[in-house]
């Protein structure tokens, strides 16, 4: 085995294994030759080879999201750093943890017309927890690998992505048949985030007890971060009322998660009477707007986050950020039983109940859309599926629907980007111990086409493609439809289909046009195959905003 002769090299790729990190994704050039050789040759880590830099960024967040570790990518110099971007903004706003390491040329090659050359110092701005641009002097290896700890100890404990930028002079290609051994001057801090505000848990749990009604609303939140107890304490509080995402995979009969099906029909008086006193929030992103208008418009006494990542004030509300692991917190505040003549919950349940009973009336009936799709697949999905869902039209769709407790649910809600949740869903396939279907739209999917050019896709992935040919969504927005020009620049209509993409792939291939058709097909979709599979689905383009707009005029009071 070989190494680089290339000292910086060794003290990048030995502090990234001091500091945890076991897999790499590694896309192709000369000025990173160095690293790509130490991260091999190392042997301590998962490599994985990926030449789209765009999608080995998304790739990489896959990796991040199953392994609940930092995800180390590595590119040459030049435009390959850029196309990180779009999955270091969504990793920063998720909190993920990636970290971006990209090879450049020494300091005095950098503005002089070098070619494959931009200024990648600071390239990423505010959307890294930390950066770290290296030396490529000898003289300042320990001050490269103080830099390097402490950047490293930000994806660590804050679970943010961070940047080490790391110049390399030619020759790159130079080997040495042994590892350096270097001093390990700079220990990395792997300590988790305590609380930086103390408080009395005291005076929380009086106010706790105070409130008559208030509102638990969930958002994007990977599966167990709430004990069972937990739920059940919240589950039976009489005073409480829990509203959650599909992205939240957290269950509970006594838990709403049609939340749109719940407030969309609702008066002043229903949104008086549904205002909470206290707000309570967990996990990261909110899909629903309608949530979101409504909290600002009847916004609560006190609006506390529970979470040791960022506290978002997205209804103009927030009073109290308590920077406790939310099952800790939630623990110590609900071990008491509640005894309340009010029942807040039992009120709400009853009428998303009453929602539900219109919703499964509409749907007996309602013709073959994007609505009966959705809600038909959502069905089928088998119970030991993760699923990937991927952004726009299909994760509101999927809020609709109720979720098999079972399956794991994910998606790119940091920013909400369409870019790359296939390449995402195929990087958490390549580590999941569960097998992973992508749910996604047709510009979605033929967007990041290139997440499936690599060897890492298992046998067991799976892709339900729902092709309205076009983005249906723009149609369900007000007024979208009245701009000149809608379906050639907004909707961009379109006639593709994936069959020669997959094909080319390798790949088992279906299409379907009708509901008969796609039961026929579901049969046997989920089954073992030996190669993965896409089942393309085909919906009338414009039809479906019709009759999502019947659908919410049927969840109204007759």
């Amino acid at each position: 085995m070989s190494f680089s002769s290339k000292i910086l090299s060794h003290l990048v790729v030995q502090q990234c294994i001091q500091a945890g990190i076991d897999q790499v994704v590694l896309s192709p050039g000369s000025r990173n030759a160095p690293l790509i050789v130490d991260f091999t040759a190392y042997k301590k880590c998962a490599c994985y080879s990926i030449v789209d830099e765009r999608s080995a960024g998304f790739f990489a967040l896959g990796l991040a999201q199953q392994s609940k570790k930092p995800v180390a990518l590595v590119c040459t110099s030049g435009t390959a750093l850029l196309n990180y971007y779009p999955a270091v903004a969504e990793a920063f706003y998720s909190e993920i943890p990636l970290v971006v390491i990209s090879a450049d040329r020494p300091e005095d090659f950098i503005g002089i017309g070098e070619g494959q050359t931009i200024q990648q110092a600071s390239v990423f701005g505010k959307h890294v927890g930390s950066e770290a641009n290296l030396s490529d002097h000898e003289a300042a290896m320990a001050e490269n690998s103080q830099a390097l700890a402490r950047t490293l100890s930000v994806a660590l404990r804050q679970k943010l992505p961070v940047h080490i930028n790391v110049p390399f002079s030619e020759p790159l290609y130079d080997l040495i048949a042994q590892p350096m051994n270097l001093p390990k001057e700079f220990m990395i801090d792997k300590a988790p985030v305590l609380a930086q505000k103390p408080f009395d848990m005291a005076d929380h749990m009086a106010a706790y007890r105070g409130y008559k009604k208030k509102l638990v609303l969930v958002g994007t939140m990977p599966e167990n971060t709430l004990s069972e107890g937990v739920l059940l304490r919240l589950a039976e509080d009489p005073t409480v009322l829990v509203l959650k995402e599909s992205t939240s995979n957290i269950h509970h009969d006594h838990f709403i998660s049609g939340i749109d099906q719940l407030i969309t029909a609702l008066d002043e008086q229903g949104f008086a009477a549904l205002q909470p006193d206290l707000l309570i929030t967990i996990g990261g992103m909110v899909i629903s707007k309608r949530i979101k208008a409504f909290l600002r418009g009847y916004q609560p006494q006190a609006h506390w986050h529970i979470g040791q990542g960022r506290a978002n004030d997205t209804f103009f509300a927030l009073s109290d950020h308590i920077q406790w692991p939310p099952d800790a917190f939630l623990g110590g505040l609900t071990h008491e039983a509640v005894k309340s003549s009010d029942s807040y919950r039992d009120f709400w349940l009853a009428i998303w109940r009453q929602r539900r009973a219109q919703h499964d009336q509409f749907m007996a009936s309602s013709p073959y859309s994007d609505l009966s799709v959705y809600a038909h697949i959502m069905n089928a999905i088998p119970p030991d599926y993760l699923v990937h869902m991927a952004n726009s039209a299909g994760i509101r769709y999927a809020q609709l629907m109720l979720q098999n407790p079972k399956h794991h649910v994910y998606c790119n809600r940091g920013t909400s980007g369409i870019e790359g949740s296939s390449s995402t869903s195929v990087g958490a396939a390549a580590i999941a111990k569960r097998p992973v279907v992508l749910v996604t739209g047709d510009l979605s999917f033929f967007y990041d086409s290139n997440a499936f050019w690599n060897h890492y896709v298992p046998k067991n992935y799976r892709v339900l493609l729902i092709n309205n040919q076009g983005g249906g969504i723009f149609r369900i927005l007000p007024k979208a439809k009245t701009i000149d020009g809608f379906e050639e620049f907004l909707e961009t209509r379109h006639s593709r289909n994936a069959q020669s993409l997959i094909s080319a792939y390798g790949w088992a291939y279906q299409c379907v046009a009708d509901m008969e058709q796609l039961r026929e097909a579901l049969t046997s979709f989920f089954q073992e195959a030996d190669q993965p599979k896409l089942l393309e689905i085909k919906t009338p383009t414009e039809l479906n905003d019709q009759v999502l707009m019947d659908y919410f005029k049927g969840l109204e009071p007759k």
